[in-house]
């Protein structure tokens, strides 16, 4: 197997990633595996320490034994778009992008297997056949897919290159106070706690632009543009100035009276340039059922 790391996966450990992609191996066992050269980095064995860079090529050997095989699932895909080199589908809210070591099936991989089998690219492994860029599970919204490899390259270097745009709706706790902004803070792993995102000295340059489409009694109704593409830049960001995102329990939202599936963001616009052509696409899709909800409850209680 072989990977290649993304920005998502940087400052992980080594075991701790390939804890996420192999089910079936303990800890201890993949730390074995690491120590014994069964797994490199870049060509070179590493510790079970090693914390992953991005570009990173990891590649993994499992003994047959022990490897695993991820299941295609017949799980319907609402498609916005498609031509022969990839696709763009409206993920649903509480739906994985790829599977994790915790969760295998009922994934966007899992209903991609399904409907287009091996014509997936394969750059990062069979955990990710397809996937170019990720969205949280609870974030629902437009998502690339690529069909090959070729195409694969191509999506990447247009995100790495921001000559794609990227926007989101979402609605925030407080007043917004201006009408437009620019948020530009750096981000990294958050330092007491992994398993997030924060504002940290020394992070990578992140930047969000901010459009207030409504104000409410205590919250706002805002229009994000993603100018770089940082694990969870638009919550950390948010949170950060004050105005966490509505129900985002991980960045101290909190559950309000109006109940959702956790964080109210949607991807909803889409433009970049067709795959090896000059054709511009732009995609947009309507709000979602959870933005919906809050809005109707904001405006009710208005």
């Amino acid at each position: 197997m072989i990977f290649f790391a993304d920005e998502n996966d940087e400052n992980i450990r080594l075991d701790s990633f390939l804890a996420s992609v192999t089910e079936n191996l303990s800890r201890s066992r993949l730390q074995t595996l690491i120590k014994s050269g069964s797994v490199t980095v870049n060509s070179t064995i590493k510790k079970p320490s090693y914390m992953i860079k991005e570009n990173d090529k990891i590649e993994f050997e499992i003994p047959e034994n022990e490897s695993l095989k991820i299941e295609p699932e017949d799980i319907p895909l609402e498609i916005v778009y498609e031509d022969d080199n990839m696709l763009v589908v409206n993920k649903p809210s509480g739906m994985l992008t790829h599977p994790t070591s915790k969760e295998l099936c009922g994934t966007l991989v899992n209903a991609l297997l399904y409907k287009y089998g091996e014509n997936l690219s394969d750059i990062n492994g069979d955990f990710r056949r397809g996937i170019v860029h990720r969205l949280d599970k609870n974030t629902s919204g437009l998502l690339m897919i690529a069909k090959n490899n070729q195409t694969h390259i191509y999506l990447a270097d247009l995100i790495k290159s921001h000559n794609l745009t990227k926007k989101y709706r979402t609605i925030v706790k407080g007043i917004y106070p201006a009408d437009e902004d620019v948020i530009n803070f750096p981000i990294g792993r958050n330092p007491a706690q992994p398993h997030k995102m924060a504002v940290v000295e020394g992070g990578k340059e992140s930047t969000t632009l901010v459009k207030v489409l409504e104000r409410f009694k205590d919250a706002t109704y805002l229009e994000v543009t993603l100018i770089t593409g940082r694990t969870h830049q638009i919550r950390v960001h948010l949170k950060h100035k004050g105005f966490p995102v509505f129900n985002d329990t991980l960045y101290g939202a909190g559950m309000a009276k109006v109940k959702t599936d956790e964080q109210v963001l949607q991807s909803f616009y889409l433009r970049f340039t067709k795959p090896f052509s000059d054709e511009i696409i732009e995609l947009e899709i309507e709000p979602d059922e959870k933005i919906r909800k809050v809005l109707n409850y904001l405006k009710n209680r208005s």
